[in-house]
């Protein structure tokens, strides 16, 4: 009979269009050869506190033991001395009679060791106690030295924990010592660290990239246009098509530089140095006083001057929205802005309270969405893009401040803004 051809088993081929495997798939777990034999926390801590538990009660049975037998020694000691057929007293604790007569002896004899006795066990409860209070105190500094040093690697783990929160992903733990729980756990958060600082490097080349590729087309299509419109020949249907593109362009340059600096500004700002926040809001007014002026809105309010440490562009841009918010979203020719700046204890704070159309407490929260205005979930509107408020909250996070939105009575809103000096 002949023989069937054999078929190896083939790798199973991915389907088209599926994504390349991840280069950071965790270590595969190999088992421990002897997994018993491997200094964990819980043997280490049984074996340091079954020693420390032996050596207190070697200690404590010393000093018993010698206590007990001085206390036996002056309990049993005789009160008296015979010396050629007469006594003589020796006790210095009680007084024996002068008489020799054998049953009143005996008696003295007898309370004066009792006492004798009373007096020495006492004395051995005193000096226990003592001795008691004394490996109590060396028990807990002992302990809390040994605690101190074991829990030692957590503190190192915490501390490069704040550090990462700081954004500084390049910090890595690297414990040594022995293989237990702790060295493990210390090595898993350094492998988490790696992939976490591949991820935010990898936005951050993406962020750079998609910020050369979005602006490059959109300020090559604003040449063109602006080109166009300077024709003198352009005809009038043209110039307002024209127009009308550069408008959409500009948006659209709009929302580019939004979503960057939404991308950018989640991190936590580095680089911060002192910067007066009245300046940084009296250049936000001044640059929204063109806008106002044309709608009719008046921009007041007292500035003190207060500094903070942050970053100058992005706490210009925290002001900025939220005046250039307050102006279009206003009461078109008798509507007001005020913006105002005061040190508080530990704190500067930033209000801008603006006239306009009355929002609902249930609403204000949705401001800070992204693409998110009042009863209105999607862009569509001439006043901005959507982001202002989303990229105002992403900024002040980022100083490690809060905002707060509440609204008037009256129409309008209060944005408060708290830094941390």
């Amino acid at each position: 009979m002949p023989s069937l051809p054999s078929f190896s088993k083939a790798a199973p081929t991915p389907p088209p269009g599926t994504p390349p495997k991840p280069t950071w798939d965790p270590k595969p777990v190999s088992p421990r050869p002897f997994p018993w034999l491997r200094p964990t926390i819980r043997i280490r801590l049984t074996l340091l506190y079954g020693g420390m538990f032996l050596m207190a009660g070697i200690v404590l049975l010393t000093i018993i033991y010698m206590l007990a037998a001085a206390a036996l020694h002056d309990g049993s000691t005789l009160p008296l001395k015979i010396l050629g057929g007469k006594f003589q007293a020796t006790s210095d604790i009680c007084s024996l009679p002068t008489e020799t007569s054998g049953q009143i002896l005996q008696e003295a004899v007898d309370r004066c060791l009792q006492h004798q006795r009373a007096v020495a066990l006492n004395t051995l409860l005193n000096r226990s106690l003592l001795a008691l209070l004394g490996l109590t105190i060396v028990a807990f500094a002992f302990g809390y030295a040994m605690a101190g040093r074991v829990l030692s690697p957590l503190g190192r783990i915490t501390r490069t924990a704040q550090r990462v929160a700081g954004s500084d992903l390049h910090r890595r733990i690297e414990l040594g010592g022995p293989d237990d729980e702790l060295k493990e756990l210390a090595d898993t958060f350094d492998e988490m660290l790696d992939r976490l600082d591949r991820a935010f490097e990898s936005q951050r080349r993406f962020v750079a990239n998609a910020s050369h590729e979005l602006r490059t087309p959109l300020a090559i299509n604003r040449t063109l246009l602006e080109v166009q419109l300077a024709d003198p020949e352009a005809s009038p249907e043209l110039t307002q098509l024209g127009k009308t593109l550069l408008a959409t362009n500009e948006r659209s340059e709009q929302l580019v530089e939004g979503l960057l600096l939404l991308a950018r500004s989640e991190n936590k700002v580095v680089d911060k140095k002192p910067v007066d926040l009245a300046e940084v809001a009296s250049q936000a007014v001044d640059q929204a006083r063109t806008e106002a002026q044309t709608k009719g809105v008046e921009l007041r309010g007292v500035r003190q001057q207060v500094f903070v440490q942050g970053n100058g562009v992005l706490l210009e841009r925290i002001a900025l929205n939220l005046v250039q918010n307050a102006v279009r979203y206003n009461v078109p020719g008798e509507g007001w802005v005020e913006v105002t700046t005061e040190p508080q204890p530990g704190c500067a704070v930033l209000v801008v309270a603006n006239t306009g159309p009355v929002v609902p407490a249930y609403e204000v929260e949705n401001l800070f969405e992204p693409f998110r205005r009042l009863r209105t979930e999607r862009t569509g509107s001439d006043k901005g893009v959507g982001l202002g408020l989303s990229i105002v909250r992403s900024v002040v996070r980022a100083h490690d401040g809060s905002i707060m939105a509440e609204p008037r009575e009256g129409g309008g809103l209060v944005m408060r803004v708290i830094l941390p000096l």
